[in-house]
């Protein structure tokens, strides 16, 4: 059976393993990204890990799942934010073919777990899904015929920048947003309270706590079906630590879809909640590798 080494980059840490074609990781890790240190100390810590399983495992390919916008096609980070200096222009698929003459796919790391939904996941079995990662702000990922829509300068799916009553679908969506809000509302510094504590006081009937959340599920609800009226998925998957709230969100969130939507597509469109969770980057990079290396053959 072949092996695949799976590297997802985050500003965070960075996640790996070696995963095989029956999607079972024979060995994981995690590691700090150390982001401020920049892109070649993030583009030395993906070849240590390579080098790493390199003399373990015999190795078909390397799959990468990273932060920033990536031309998937060279393999290079087109764009990175201030957050990880001089990872802008990095060449990863071709330093790290050379390195070790493995073939090597990067996409991002938003995709990536699109990916992982789609094919493995809540999406599994349908044809075309978006993907949104509700949390500090909502990432987004559209995918089409089982491959992610791009677009024509590869900005497709940036749905948290989508124009929404005088702001962005990300300024009043984000579950970054909703503590804010509750934080205000209480005089609670920003930092004393996070997004477990608003549901747990909302499940005990605060009041400011529940409000909060309706507003952001409303806000969630006509930014979904405002995608559905352009993209006309077969299924939306959310994904983002809140998510693991469903019990308290599935319903109220399909509700409030379901009251922007007309009801021919609204019955239609299936509903569901990310289920690979810390795992969806890797498994999503082991799936663009899949598609590319058919595309370049």
């Amino acid at each position: 059976m072949k092996n695949y080494v799976c590297i997802d980059v985050g500003g965070t840490s960075i996640k790996y393993g070696v995963l095989n074609e029956d999607l079972i990781f024979l060995d994981n890790g995690e590691i700090e990204t150390e982001a401020y240190k920049g892109g070649q100390n993030i583009l030395g810590k993906i070849i240590d890990i390579v080098k790493k399983y390199k003399y373990c495992y015999e190795i078909e390919g390397i799959c990468i799942s990273t932060a920033g916008m990536v031309d998937c096609n060279k393999g290079e980070i087109i764009y990175a934010s201030s957050l990880i200096p001089n990872y802008t222009g990095t060449k990863i698929k071709e330093i790290v073919e050379n390195t070790f003459n493995i073939p090597c796919e990067v996409e991002n790391d938003v995709n990536c777990a699109a990916l992982a939904e789609h094919f493995a996941g809540g999406a599994k079995g349908s044809n075309t899904s978006i993907c949104l990662t509700i949390g500090t702000g909502i990432g987004g990922a559209i995918i089409i015929n089982n491959e992610i829509y791009h677009g024509a300068f590869g900005s497709g799916g940036e749905v948290g920048y989508m124009n929404m009553m005088g702001s962005t679908f990300q300024e009043l969506g984000a579950s970054s947003v909703l503590v804010k809000k509750v934080c205000k509302k209480k005089g609670f510094k920003n930092n004393k309270i996070n997004g477990k504590y608003i549901f747990q006081k909302a499940k005990e009937g605060d009041k400011d706590c529940i409000f909060a959340i309706d507003e952001m599920i409303d806000v969630l609800g006509m930014g979904i079906a405002n995608i559905c009226y352009i993209v006309n998925p077969e299924v939306i998957v959310l994904g983002g630590g809140i998510m693991g709230q469903k019990e308290y969100l599935y319903d109220k969130i399909r509700n409030s879809i379901d009251k922007y939507l007309i009801p021919f597509i609204a019955e239609k469109t299936r509903l569901e909640f990310a289920q690979n969770q810390n795992q969806a980057g890797m498994i999503g990079a082991y799936f663009n590798f899949k598609n590319m290396r058919l595309k370049r053959k």
